[in-house]
């Protein structure tokens, strides 16, 4: 029997469980396991009847062929013994909460020790090259009185601000005694979970609310008395498995695992927590926990080192699954080997990855995690994101991971939700612990053992996969109580340091920003904040939060308010206003749009600019109309300007660099809401869900010149640097012109915003004198535009002070275009050093 799988995809109402049904991949006694074999360009999961008791048949499934061999005949009948009598254990769990020891040197039931014994399935990754040594210890924290000398203003909140750091303080204090430091208290995934040793498995789970726990699988044919767990005082439940007779360990790579419960909720099985991978088999709804422990020889092996951090951010935001031409869900090996070169011929130098911890839901983009120490399944298996990263680190890629700690699926099958039958296990109880806008969990920063899941969660992705750092996803949400809901942030101090501000979850994000930067000091972290809270982006040890960047998210907000109105309305001092609103030394990833306004029922820039003409006069050898020519120029002109003001980063979703024409709608079903009202579905089709690089790979569509006019302005700011220039000067925001001028590090950039007139001998103010050339013309033809100026003319400057500038030269611009001078003498120097690719 064939059956043909799309990919699955469901809607939030099958996924969301309101009580504790058994999953279906539970009762059955079949033992299938998930083998994970490595392909070049496809995924590809075998389950073979691991017991004697059922036939030997296996079953394929294969991501890129979207076929799966199903054995006939294979018995499903067995059920589950739901009886209280067979789950056994402790008939109170202590509700006042208690910091959790773990002892380095476990007994393995065979009489020897863990460290005797134990080689962490971790330590084979090695980098051949050379050995990266990195700090061995978190420095201890500051006085974090510095912020007060960057901003006096910050004194009126000194009560505060000094209250949080004490707090912070004092975590580090009960870590350091406890724990043995931040370092070993973020490696929680050496303590528990799945561990593994010369001896056999240990597997460790924290679930205080639990009555009883046992080990169930594939392994044990799901038997919930073969495998029963003991409870120690602090809520965590342990077993032992001792190796097979042949040396073998007792739960075969990629077999299916879960731990069953008796909670106050009734009995459960349940996902491990710590679950290092998952995958979703055809025909079932709740995903499988898999034992992921891949012999030797088929883990992979990084080859090439981490680069260094670059000065400045150009980050390509991307999304695996929805990264193919093809109307599919992509493959990690797809990715790396199709759009890797893509982004690095373009000139970026990050990578931005979405959706990688797993999450049952494919439309939700990745944001409602299920599982966060497992990457997604639905790209491929853990060895082929490793072997991503690693080539991505091979073309001098840094690969940043879209990270999730602000909120988690509510799930209660797959998920971390109602883990142990209590509603208050990693999340605040009650209303506090639900985002009611995001229909999911939020968690409790103020929990000993969320934080270390949550610190050793981020240190795993670092240390396992070599990922270069985070865009901490939601971070507004995180740091006030109402989660940034129906509130305008005005700049007011009170907003930031009040009892609105959840200072756990501060705390938090201090915490893993100083585990990262301490242990990592090239890692990168950008926290997603609308607020901009000041001294989000100050070290922690001077008294900030401690992140790198901050999204600069005001800025696409106000050009999708702008480009609602009328090229006369346009106002040039508040574009400037948007753009440099700022904190100085907080430094900020500028983004004209993101993959937030390329959803559906959202619009790109290109699409409010050109609207349903992208879909008919894109061609080269067609005439145009006045619409798509005044999109293709003023697309160009938002992001140069956008970079050239923003920040000190850049950021561009995949695909928005030619101006995608069609918006991302995932593959999702019919939805009937409780009131009785449908949401119409798209009948589960990818087509609306992946990105058509073939348009801008296309020379004969105008798509073709707005990709190369981002790869230029990525090319200038690698050449130039300007994004990271102290040096900074607007001279002139003309409202009659509709003109901008402006310096960033050596280079003079002119806007003409203007939609009919051009500008012969207009003169502009430049800090030096000399000669100056164009390096960068938004209405060359290569981009798209109409050639109106002479990429070899040569300008002089004139003395005498011009637009409070000591110098000025003379320059045409004509309407709708955006055009970057530089030194002739300095550009020419520049060139013999650094070729124009």
């Amino acid at each position: 029997m064939v059956v043909v799988v799309h990919g699955v995809s469901l809607t939030p109402a099958l996924l969301v469980s309101s009580a504790f049904p058994l999953p279906l991949s539970s009762s059955s006694n079949s033992t299938v396991s998930f083998f994970l074999k490595k392909r070049p360009l496809s995924r590809k999961i075998f389950a073979g009847n691991q017991s004697a008791k059922f036939d030997s048949k296996s079953k394929a499934i294969s991501a890129s062929s979207k076929k799966v061999l199903v054995p006939d005949n294979v018995d499903d009948g067995a059920s589950l013994v739901t009886d209280d009598a067979l789950l056994q254990g402790p008939s109170s769990v202590s509700q006042e909460p208690q910091i959790l020891h773990l002892e380095s040197q476990t007994m393995d039931g065979s009489g020897v020790t863990e460290d005797q014994a134990s080689v962490s399935v971790n330590s084979s990754k090695v980098v051949k090259e050379k050995e990266v040594v990195r700090p061995t210890t978190v420095p201890p924290p500051g006085n974090g009185q510095v912020i007060y000398e960057i901003d006096p203003m910050l004194r009126s909140y000194k009560d505060h601000l000094d209250y949080r750091y004490r707090q912070y303080k004092r975590l580090r204090e009960e870590i350091d005694k406890y724990e043995g430091g931040l370092e070993a208290f973020s490696r929680g995934y050496e303590k528990l979970g799945f561990l593994r040793s010369d001896a056999g498995i240990t597997y460790r789970e924290w679930a205080p609310g639990a009555k009883s726990a046992s080990l169930i699988g594939d392994f044990n044919n799901w038997n919930p008395n073969a495998d029963i767990m003991t409870r120690n005082e602090f809520g965590v439940w342990e077993i032992f498995l001792p190796n097979n007779t042949d040396g073998s360990p007792a739960i075969p790579h990629g077999s299916r695992v879960k731990i069953r419960m008796d909670t106050p909720s009734g009995i459960k099985d349940s996902i491990p927590a710590w679950i290092k991978f998952s995958v979703q088999a055809p025909g079932e709804i709740p995903f499988n926990g898999i034992y992921y422990d891949p012999p030797e020889e088929e883990k992979y092996v990084f080859k090439h080192p981490q680069p260094k951090r670059p000065k400045s951010l150009r980050i390509y935001e991307s999304h695996v699954g929805m990264s193919s031409t093809e109307p599919m869900i992509n493959t990690y090996a797809n990715f790396r080997d199709d759009v890797l070169p893509r982004i690095k011929k373009l000139g970026y130098n990050a990578v931005q990855i979405m959706a990688i911890q797993e999450h049952s839901y494919y439309a939700s983009f990745g944001y409602h995690v299920t599982n966060f120490f497992a990457p997604s399944s639905r790209c491929g298996t853990p060895e082929d994101l490793k072997s991503l990263i690693d080539r991505a680190h091979e073309l001098g890629l840094l690969v940043l991971m879209d990270i999730v700690h602000s909120h988690a699926s509510k799930n209660t099958l797959d998920g971390l939700n109602m883990f142990d039958g209590t509603d208050a296990h990693y999340f605040h109880s009650g209303p506090r612990g639900y985002h009611w806008m995001w229909d999911s969990r939020l968690f409790n920063y103020g929990s000993w053992e969320v934080l270390r899941y949550l610190l050793s969660n981020a240190r795993w992705w670092l240390e396992e996969y070599k990922f270069d750092g985070f865009r901490f996803d939601g971070v507004t949400s995180m740091m006030y109580t109402h989660h940034g809901l129906s509130v305008g942030f005005t700049g007011n101090y009170t907003e930031y340091f009040g009892l609105e501000t959840d200072v756990d979850a501060v705390n938090y994000l201090m915490l893993v920003n100083d585990m990262i930067h301490g242990l990592y000091p090239e890692a990168v972290t950008v926290g997603e904040d609308v607020s901009g809270m000041p001294t989000f982006c100050i070290p922690v040890q001077d008294g900030g939060v401690g992140f790198d960047y901050r999204l600069h998210m005001a800025i696409a907000d106000k050009w999708i308010e702008i480009l609602k109105k009328r090229d006369e309305d346009w106002k040039m001092g508040d574009i400037i206003y948007t753009l440099t609103n700022r904190r100085w030394s907080e430094k900020c990833i500028a983004y004209a749009e993101s993959h937030d306004q390329a959803l559906v029922g959202d619009k790109t820039i290109a699409f409010w600019l050109m609207d349903k003409d992208m879909y008919d006069f894109m061609a080269v050898d067609r005439p145009s109309t006045p619409l798509v020519d005044r999109g293709i120029a003023l697309h160009k002109m938002i992001r140069l300007i956008t970079m050239g003001l923003g920040g000190e980063g850049y950021l561009n979703f995949m695909g928005n660099e030619f101006g995608h024409p069609e918006w991302i709608d995932f593959p999702r079903g019919e939805q009937r809401l409780s009131d009785g009202s449908v949401i119409p579905g798209n009948n589960f089709s990818y087509d609306k869900c992946r990105r058509r690089f073939d348009l801008g790979d296309a020379d004969y569509l105008r798509y073709h010149g707005l990709q190369e006019f981002d790869r230029a302005m990525q090319h200038l700011e690698e050449k130039y640097g300007f994004m990271t220039s102290e040096h900074q000067f607007i001279s002139r925001k003309d409202e009659g012109d509709r003109v901008i001028v402006f310096e960033r590090g050596d280079l003079v950039f002119v806007f003409n915003f203007h939609w009919t007139s051009s500008y012969f001998d207009y003169r502009i103010g430049c800090s030096k004198p000399g000669k100056y050339k164009i390096v960068l013309d938004s209405d060359d033809p290569l981009f798209g535009g109409f050639g109106r100026l002479d990429p070899k003319s040569e300008y002089f400057t004139f003395e005498g002070a011009y637009d409070g500038r000591p110098s000025s030269f003379m320059v045409y611009t004509p309407c709708r275009t955006a055009v970057v001078y530089a030194l002739a003498d300095r550009d020419d120097a520049l060139e013999s050093l650094d070729p124009k690719p």
